[in-house]
C-alpha cells in the first residue's frame, strides 16, 4: 500500500499498526525518510515529538494493564486505567484532530505546533493520574490474589528473550536494560533525565510492574521537555520537503504550485536505502525504506515489536 503512495501518504497506514500508540510509529517513519534525505528538524520540533510520543507510550501502557489487570480479576483498576487515558486522549484531540489515528508526523516536521494551553493542561491531568497510579498500586502491590496470579506465569529466562529477539517491557523484565532511546538516542533524547525500569523474574508481574513503572518515567520526561521547549519553527524549511502555509498557498501562485507538487508528486529522496529504529511502546520499531528517487517510496519493510 505505501508504495503506491507519497512518502507523507504514509503516515496514516502507519497510525494503524499500532493505534493505542499511534504517534511513535508516525515519528519513527519520519525519522527513517529524514536520515536518507540528510536533514534534521527544528529543535522545537524534536521536543514535540518527544511529548506527543512519550504521551502515546503512556496511553498504551495504559491500554495493556488495564486490561491485564481486569483478566487478573482486578477490574477496578482496569476502569480506573481507562479513565486516566481517556485524559490523555483529550490532550491528543487537542493537538492532532484525532484521538487514534493522528497522521501527526510528516517528513520534516509535524502537521501543526502544541496548543497554548496545552502545558498547563498536561500537568492538570499528571496530577490526577498520579493520584489514580497511587491507588491503583495500593489496590496491587499487596494483593494477595494479584501477586498469586502473577508472580512465576508465564516466565522466560533472559537467554531466550535475547534468543527470541525480544525488545521492550518482555525483555526489561527479565533484567536487560536495553531501551533505544538510551542505547542509541534520537530526537534529544539524551538530553532528559529518565530511568530503565527492569525486572529479575520475567514473569507477568514483572512485565506488569515494568510498564507500571514506565509511566512515571514517560511523565517525567514529558515534564522535562515542556520545561524547557524552546521557540522557534516545527518543520524544516525547505519548499522540496515542506508544504508552505496555507497563507502561501492562497495568496501567491509560487505557494500554491508548490503546495500542488509536494501534495501530487510527493518528496523527493534521493536512491538509497535507509533504516531508523524508536522505543515504541511495546518494543524497538524500526522502518527499512527504499527510495528509487522518485515521490514514492520502492518498499517499504516494518521491524515491529512483536514476535
Amino acid at each position: 500500500m505505501c508504495e503506491q503512495r507519497t512518502w507523507n501518504h504514509c503516515v496514516p497506514y502507519t497510525d494503524r499498526l499500532n493505534y493505542a500508540s499511534p504517534l511513535i510509529n508516525n515519528v519513527a517513519f519520519a525519522l527513517t525518510a529524514e536520515r536518507m534525505l540528510g536533514v534534521e528538524v527544528p529543535e522545537r520540533c524534536q521536543y514535540i515529538r518527544v511529548i506527543m510520543s512519550e504521551i502515546s507510550r503512556i496511553t498504551d501502557h495504559l491500554t495493556c494493564l488495564g486490561m491485564a489487570a481486569t483478566e487478573a480479576g482486578a477490574i477496578s483498576v482496569g476502569f480506573y486505567l481507562m479513565e486516566s487515558r481517556e485524559t490523555l486522549y483529550d490532550l491528543v484531540s487537542a493537538v492532532t484532530g484525532a484521538r487514534l489515528t493522528v497522521s501527526y508526523a510528516r517528513v520534516g516536521g509535524i502537521t501543526h505546533d502544541l496548543p497554548n494551553d496545552f502545558a498547563s493542561s498536561v500537568r492538570t491531568a499528571f496530577k490526577d493520574m498520579r493520584r489514580v497510579l497511587s491507588d491503583c498500586d495500593k489496590l496491587l502491590s499487596k494483593n494477595r490474589i494479584f501477586i498469586d496470579r502473577m508472580s512465576g506465569v508465564g516466565v522466560l529466562s533472559r537467554e531466550d528473550a535475547i534468543s527470541y529477539s525480544l525488545t521492550g517491557p518482555l525483555l526489561r523484565a527479565t533484567g536487560v536494560a536495553y531501551d533505544v532511546r538510551r542505547a542509541h538516542p534520537y530526537s534529544g533524547y539524551d538530553r532528559f533525565e529518565f530511568d530503565i525500569p527492569t525486572g529479575s523474574q520475567g514473569d507477568n508481574y514483572d512485565r506488569f510492574s515494568v510498564r507500571f513503572e514506565e509511566l512515571r518515567q514517560s511523565m517525567s520526561i514529558i515534564e522535562q521537555a515542556l520545561n524547557g521547549i524552546p521557540a522557534g519553527p516545527i518543520r524544516i524549511d525547505d519548499p522540496a520537503i515542506s508544504l508552505p502555509e496555507k497563507k502561501q498557498v492562497y495568496g501567491n501562485i509560487e505557494g500554491l504550485m508548490n503546495h500542488f507538487k509536494l501534495v501530487i508528486e510527493g518528496v523527493k529522496i534521493p536512491p538509497g536505502e535507509g533504516f531508523h529504529s524508536v522505543e515504541g511502546a511495546n518494543g524497538e520499531l524500526g522502518f527499512y525504506l527504499v527510495s528509487d528517487g522518485s515521490g514514492r517510496p520502492y518498499r517499504v519493510r516494518v521491524r515491529p515489536p512483536c514476535f
